[in-house]
């Protein structure tokens, strides 16, 4: 939860570099609350119907909330590999740009500091 809650308190920080672990668990945070919304979404109904899709309101407040934090941990995460935020648009390429992506994102963070800052593990207390 510390992890999750990190982010949070970087709500819309784009710079600097984030760990993997600090990017990991906040995903593994946002998946928790997106199965819970999405149970609760599922049993009061969906508010609307767009391309065919149900949208619940629940599921709605959780993606339009957490929607910067989980834009900023990202690119925060690419500059820790020494990789431009820009790398984020590679996600819009089908299938390949997706696995390219979560190698970039799951790699080992650039020891020492980097044009983007200080290393996050070597700062790190806890």
């Amino acid at each position: 939860m510390h992890w999750f809650m990190e982010v949070l308190r970087k709500y819309a920080v784009f710079s600097g570099r984030a760990r993997r672990k600090e990017y990991w668990y906040f995903a593994l945070g946002y998946l928790v609350l997106y199965v819970a919304c999405a149970l609760i979404d599922w049993v009061l109904g969906p508010i609307w119907s767009l391309i065919g899709e149900d949208i619940g309101l629940f599921g709605l407040l959780l993606a339009i909330g957490l929607f910067l934090p989980s834009l900023a941990v990202t690119v925060r995460r690419l500059h820790d590999t020494d990789r431009s935020g820009w790398w984020i648009l590679i996600f819009f390429i089908p299938i390949v740009g997706v696995i390219v992506a979560v190698v970039f994102l799951a790699s080992k963070g650039t020891e020492g500091e980097n044009r983007f800052g200080p290393d996050p593990k070597a700062s790190a207390t806890w």
